[in-house]
């Protein structure tokens, strides 16, 4: 049996005092963690689990000008909408590798972070025909494309979209991982990446909507974890209220159990990121990001402990 508990829970803010925004994915980084905001184009990085105040990190450049953006302000559209965080082997220069969700053609765009005396290098490429190849394998209707987490299988990066009810479930597509590494420097075309194994998942529904993935880790005896929210939405691209977040683990194509995360009274968690910070055999200890849905509230980092 799947059981999941929180364990601790903070806000995050930057040092001027300014919210982490709409938190998105989290991988380790540098002897830290790197959160990705998926309405702005830096991330927030984080120097140890437990800490409360981040250091802004550019990844993209302004976008007209703009370096975040919203709905209130009319150029939500425009956001890179980084959803993917993913660390990456030493062999591949223990960086992070951040996707975004390819919902609009803006959202196209990878980002590799490599730390670097006390620094960190960036590089970003455009994606565009890997993501049209991702959708054609996943068969996804025209503007169905949602791909909101990725971690490491073997030596493939599994890509999740994130499902919307029966007409387009919870999915993975396998993606050759050298091969998409090399874009970033010039070794191959985006288009040219080879994608392997195709999976779909069902699971379950919490009330009236049905568990879509948000991200995913890997575990060493190659088993995934997911995250998984309620999201009462028919659009790909618009966000929708949120009943519920859980914890799937999955074997395969296999959903081998899901725990919800318990609720307060006051607050419904929308659970968009986890990273490993330790496993053993009978569970893991997760820190995840929860992302608040309000630029002017700080996302949260909650520290979860997954047994099965």
């Amino acid at each position: 049996m799947l059981t999941v508990e929180v364990t601790g829970r903070r806000e995050l803010r930057f040092e001027d005092g300014t919210p982490v925004r709409s938190a998105s994915a989290v991988a380790r980084l540098g002897g830290g963690w790197l959160v990705a905001q998926d309405d702005a184009t830096s991330g927030a990085w984080l120097p140890t689990r437990d800490a409360v105040t981040a250091v802004r990190l550019r990844l993209l450049p302004p976008v007209d000008g703009d370096d975040v953006f919203s709905e209130a302000a009319g150029t939500k559209r425009s956001k890179p909408d980084l959803e993917s965080a993913v660390e990456l082997p030493p062999a591949s220069g223990n960086g992070v590798l951040l996707l975004g969700s390819g919902s609009l053609p803006n959202r196209r765009r990878g980002v590799v972070v490599t730390p670097r005396d006390g620094g960190a290098d960036v590089a970003a490429a455009d994606l565009g025909p890997l993501y049209a190849a991702v959708s054609a394998a996943l068969d996804l209707p025209p503007g169905e494309c949602n791909l909101e987490g990725a971690c490491l299988a073997g030596g493939s990066l599994r890509w999740f979209q994130r499902g919307r009810g029966a007409e387009v479930p919870s999915a993975s597509v396998d993606v050759a991982l050298d091969a998409l590494l090399a874009v970033f420097d010039g070794r191959a075309e985006a288009g040219e990446v080879p994608l392997g194994r195709v999976h779909a998942y069902d699971l379950g529904r919490h009330g009236d909507a049905v568990w879509a993935v948000t991200d995913a880790v890997a575990l060493a005896d190659d088993r995934i974890l997911v995250s998984a929210s309620a999201e009462d939405t028919d659009d790909p691209v618009a966000d929708g209220p949120v009943s519920g977040s859980a914890v799937a683990l999955l074997a395969g194509a296999a959903v081998a159990g899901v725990a919800a995360i318990p609720a307060s009274d006051d607050e419904v968690l929308k659970l968009e990121g986890i990273a490993v910070v330790a496993a053993h055999a009978g569970g893991a200890v997760l820190l995840g990001v929860v992302d608040q849905d309000d630029p002017t509230v700080p996302s949260v980092a909650l520290d979860l402990a997954v047994a099965w």
